[in-house]
């Protein structure tokens, strides 16, 4: 499986942005697709995740302001972030999970940056 991420940049603190990731090769019909972060110096941590049945999860830091969605017919995740803050800033990587029997299947995308002015 690759991922494909875009999206990332710089914004003013308040503002918005949108990161998608497009998932391509043997995709299986049951995954979760998510948005992991790492800011300097800290650990990567969960953002935001989705089944393909829609069942969301997030990082309290972030509920209310961030909001993930799907379209399973492109595999692709999208990642709408309002209200950004500083502590937003960080290197988002998009994560694609799916477990089979006796298999997880855990792939990474290469990160794009996500950069909060204050």
């Amino acid at each position: 499986v690759q991922l494909q991420a875009s999206g990332g940049g710089l914004v003013q603190a308040g503002g918005s942005l949108r990161l998608s990731c497009a998932a391509s090769g043997s995709i299986f019909s049951i995954n979760t697709m998510g948005w992991h972060r790492q800011a300097p110096g800290k650990q990567r941590e969960l953002v935001a995740s989705i089944t393909t049945g829609g069942s969301t999860n997030y990082a309290d830091s972030v509920k209310g302001r961030f909001t993930i969605s799907r379209d399973n017919a492109k595999n692709t995740v999208y990642l709408q972030m309002n209200g950004l803050k500083s502590e937003d800033t960080a290197v988002y990587y998009c994560n694609y999970y799916a477990g089979v029997i006796g298999t997880a299947l855990n792939y990474w995308g290469q990160g794009t940056l996500v950069t909060v002015s204050s």
